[in-house]
């Protein structure tokens, strides 16, 4: 998650619990580019005591070959080239999920990393660019590269985040990779997470806006893994997350205008969550000062109820396939 996946926000969610693994904010790579000092900053001043791997973006292989050698100075456990970007500026320029558009390049970008990177190398993929049909071609290439983990966001890039998501397409990729495949996309509870696994039948789940609208989650996830009840948390606590998450995210040499700006990045995926009409996203999006948006907070959430905390799209008609 650019913008979002720093160290902060890391330590952030191990208070929760937090991941096994956490995967940094993506290394933009290209014929100049040098490593982004704040994404070595959480790596180096990783305070969760979980692992970290380096996520690279790009399609230049010389400069994506000195990159992985780069990182491989680093405190990390493993190196990840991103397929699976579906931003339009990111796409735009062959990178990201815009390489699934030319298999052979990808193939040639994956024989060149796997070469030059001596640690455990990884692949994030979507299922396509255009089509789920892509994915025939794609997962073969994969298969041949002798990566170490293979993550599928079970979308298309054409898709960006809408349903339905392919999970019969990880299920495929599991059945065919010798090494462990990760479920990616549209992860919302635990009952639903554990759903996946068992459908899927992959190894992991790599979560991504659940958790910023739950920090919960991966927590309730082990708790339903161990097979005992989930803990939900209360309205009094979803207010104390919000405030920690300002802190964690505040730049005090920012006007208060666009701090609470960013904030409602992270509140379109916990707005997500919070009553059944909108109304609470629909004010908060208006807010302009810190008083406002935390009077609004206040409003919604000073109280002791649970909240599951899924998204409205979660009991959405889709197909068998999806969720």
């Amino acid at each position: 998650m650019q913008d979002v996946t720093d160290g902060a926000f890391w330590n952030l969610m191990h208070r929760y619990g937090g991941a096994d693994v956490y995967w940094t904010e993506y290394f933009r790579v290209h014929a100049v580019s040098r490593l982004e000092k704040w994404i070595v900053e959480s790596i180096e001043q990783n305070a969760t005591g979980r692992p970290i791997v380096a996520q690279m973006i790009g399609n230049d292989i010389p400069s994506l070959i000195r990159t992985a050698k780069e990182l491989q100075q680093l405190p990390v456990v493993a190196i990840d080239l991103n397929l699976g970007c579906p931003a339009p500026i990111v796409y735009r320029k062959c990178a990201g999920g815009g390489l699934l558009r030319e298999p052979q390049r990808v193939d040639a970008i994956l024989g060149a990393l796997r070469a030059a990177v001596d640690i455990k190398f990884t692949v994030k993929t979507r299922v396509g660019f255009q089509s789920v049909a892509e994915f025939d071609a794609l997962l073969p290439i994969f298969a041949k590269h002798s990566i170490d983990l293979l993550t599928v966001h079970a979308r298309t890039v054409a898709q960006m985040y809408r349903l339905p998501v392919h999970y019969d397409l990880i299920r495929q990729a599991a059945e065919a990779m010798k090494c462990p495949v990760c479920a990616n996309g549209h992860l919302y509870s635990a009952d639903q997470a554990l759903d996946v696994l068992a459908q899927t039948e992959a190894r992991g789940l790599m979560i991504g806006r659940g958790v910023i609208r739950s920090p919960w989650l991966f927590a309730q996830i082990r708790q339903r893994l161990r097979g005992a009840p989930i803990t939900l948390p209360a309205g009094r606590d979803v207010l104390g997350y919000i405030e920690a998450l300002w802190e964690s995210q505040a730049s005090f040499d920012a006007p208060e205008r666009i701090q609470v700006e960013r904030m409602k990045k992270f509140m379109n995926y916990i707005g997500e969550g919070i009553g059944t009409d909108g109304q609470f996203l629909h004010r908060i999006r208006r807010a302009q000062t810190r008083a406002d948006f935390f009077r609004l907070c206040r409003d919604f959430l000073e109280h002791d109820q649970p909240l599951k905390l899924e998204p409205a799209t979660a009991n959405s008609p889709a197909p068998v396939t999806a969720i």
